[in-house]
């Protein structure tokens, strides 16, 4: 297997104490490929599913991050620190906590639906051109502006609540751009006290599960043997959520080299999405009916599937 035939999107499992920047420069380094680009940061102390766009398939980072994700968090209730986990200092801290099941029941079903979440001073956001972790590492403390994110779902999964410092597990679905640590701090004021995120593992990025992903270790075990091609989602598959058309091989010789197709769209086809997945028939392999062509958006004013990101 050649370098450049290493294509598609590796499901890695993050470990702790990495930065999502240094998988990424690990797996760079296994394989020799440069063209590499993660699908969503996780901060050094979470593990979980950190899905890794390879060559081409670095096209459809920007689709795969807008996928909802979902985590497996643990709230400690009783402290707070300024980074809203367990690795800050400690800003915060009661020494008895008295909370019910009941209160925490009602709590988090609380949290489901569209809310609003003022992001942490210890992130990526950026104010003024500066990131916040970078103030926040100044010892400053800027104005936020609260952002619109969305829980699907939350499920309570254990209660630990007769500890001094009670401890609830649960499973969050939710948007991009939510910070798991900032909603476990928002859920501890809610139940009248500070708290903290004490454990993290996202568990999924849309339809890519932790059971789905791979080590550093077996990458690089599997780089050596050559089946590591084997592990790989191709491109089109890691964003199914965008709905697929079909053209004829006329249209996609079209594509391939980059130019808009008149395309008269039905009411259902036009409703399901702006964007798509097209396909045609194989330059190459003309009986093939399936080659992917690339990203393409609609236009309803002009009929016309406009060329977003072309795999020729």
């Amino acid at each position: 297997m050649t370098l450049h035939s290493l294509e598609g999107v590796l499901p890695v499992k993050k470990p702790v104490g990495f930065t999502s920047h240094d998988v990424v420069a690990k797996v760079r380094r296994i394989t020799g490929v440069r063209r590499i680009g993660h699908t969503g940061t996780l901060d050094p102390a979470v593990t979980g599913v950190l899905p890794l766009c390879i060559g081409r398939a670095t096209r459809v980072v920007e689709y795969i991050q807008e996928l909802p994700k979902e985590y497996e968090a643990v709230l400690t209730v009783g402290y707070s620190t300024d980074t809203e986990d367990a690795t800050g200092r400690v800003t915060e801290q009661v020494d008895k906590v008295e909370i019910t099941s009941e209160q925490v029941v009602r709590i988090l079903a609380s949290y489901v639906g569209v809310i609003e979440q003022i992001p942490p001073m210890f992130s990526a956001v950026k104010v003024d051109g500066k990131r916040l972790y970078e103030l926040a590492r100044e010892g400053k403390e800027v104005e936020r502006k609260a952002r619109k994110i969305q829980i699907y779902e939350i499920e309570l999964l254990q209660m630990d609540l007769d500890r001094p410092h009670p401890e609830i597990r649960f499973r969050a679905k939710c948007s991009k751009g939510t910070y798991i640590r900032t909603l476990c701090t928002d859920i501890g004021r809610a139940l009248g006290y500070p708290a903290v995120m004490s454990g993290l593992v996202r568990t999924s990025t849309g339809f890519i599960q932790l059971s789905q992903c791979f080590d550093l270790e077996e990458i690089a075990e599997r780089m050596v043997n050559g089946t590591l091609q084997g592990c790989m989602i191709p491109a089109d598959q890691a964003v199914t959520h965008i709905p697929s058309y079909t053209v004829s091989e006329a249209e996609a010789r079209k594509a391939l080299q980059g130019q808009s197709l008149p395309i008269i769209m039905t009411d259902s086809q036009r409703s399901a999405s702006e964007l798509f997945r097209l396909y045609g028939s194989s330059i190459s392999d003309p009986e093939s009916s399936n080659s992917f062509l690339g990203i393409f958006r609609y236009d309803e004013e002009k009929k016309l599937l406009k060329p977003e990101k072309v795999f020729n």
